[in-house]
């Protein structure tokens, strides 16, 4: 094993775990689907119930797939996506710093996702096992990773993003 296949595989298994986490933390903490179907309410992607568990277990799968290295430019992708969306819908209109909720840690996480897709999985993975490499890494990986990830995001959001309307009176 090489530095490099070490440095990939510390950065997969940390990155994706870390998803996998909140997408259990939906499921089985704090508010639990039926509070979070609510929370999703709120932010505007309708019906929440839905959203909640496609969030979930969108994270569930696309983190224990990047941590395992399996289809870890399409594993990528879906980090982008959920990344895309939560920025847009929790965090844009807070600014950048993650102190004020602002949108920096979805841009790290979303950014580290697609350098993973590009430096590939690493010897240490199932992609490895399985295609004897990453199947696209490099410029394929930053398209497949960045390219489907923001397209997949941007069609969410269009289709389902649907934020309240307050009116005041004047």
């Amino acid at each position: 094993m090489t530095s490099f296949d070490f440095a990939v595989l510390l950065l997969r298994v940390s990155l994706g775990l870390t998803m996998a986490a909140h997408g259990y933390h939906k499921v089985f903490l704090g508010g639990r689907l039926a509070g979070n179907a609510i929370w999703f309410e709120g932010l505007g992607m309708r019906p929440g119930f839905f959203h909640v568990r496609v969030a979930a277990g969108t994270e569930i799968v696309a983190g224990i797939a990047l941590a395992a290295g399996l289809f870890t430019s399409v594993a990528a992708a879906a980090f982008v996506a959920l990344m895309l969306v939560a920025a847009w819908t929790v965090h844009r209109t807070k600014g950048f710093y993650v102190m004020t909720s602002g949108w920096e840690y979805t841009f790290v996480i979303a950014i580290t996702a697609v350098c993973v897709a590009m430096l590939g999985a690493g010897r240490i993975s199932i992609d490895q096992v399985l295609f004897g490499g990453n199947p696209a890494d490099g410029w394929a990986g930053l398209v497949v990773a960045a390219g489907v990830g923001i397209l997949a995001g941007a069609c969410q959001l269009l289709l389902f993003y649907r934020p309240s309307r307050i009116v005041t009176a004047a």
